[in-house]
């Protein structure tokens, strides 16, 4: 019963992700934490605001609005999803594209003028009638040798 759970667990990818995702709340905390102690301060100071401006909040009705908090979020899901695209999705998608196969021109076609058919401009027979085409560049066709049996 509980190896089948022990093996689950020990799966790479399942502990890749559990990592992934501690590192993640970290980083959150890291950015979140620089947001605060810095960068709404700064806000403060050049709006003119005095103290910690992500307390800063408006009154309406008797309900009170925390803006400073919702910009200090703001700040923070800016900065972070800029890190991850930038240190995490740009350099994969370059790994990726580097591995990627390299995929074929695509072939010119034209159309068969016995049954219209969209075949390749440099064929000599339509795939679909059968017909003989010739070659295209004003030469005869060359015959088609039989093949031999065994």
């Amino acid at each position: 019963m509980f190896k089948g759970f022990r093996s689950f667990l020990l799966r790479g990818n399942v502990v890749d992700l559990a990592v992934g995702i501690v590192i993640g709340a970290a980083f959150t905390a890291v950015v979140t934490g620089f947001v605060t102690a810095f960068l709404t301060p700064l806000i403060g100071v050049a709006t003119g605001a005095v103290g910690d401006y992500s307390k800063q909040a408006f009154e309406i009705g008797g309900t009170t609005f925390p803006y400073g908090a919702f910009l200090n979020a703001l700040i923070s899901f800016v900065l972070v999803s800029a890190v991850i695209y930038f240190a995490v999705v740009v350099p994969v998608g370059r790994l990726q594209s580097r591995f990627e196969p390299v995929k074929p021109a695509p072939v010119a076609k034209t159309d068969c003028p016995e049954c219209l058919s969209r075949i390749p401009a440099a064929a000599h027979r339509c795939s679909f009638c059968t017909s003989e085409l010739g070659d295209r560049t004003g030469l005869p066709a060359q015959p088609t040798k039989p093949a031999q049996s065994r």
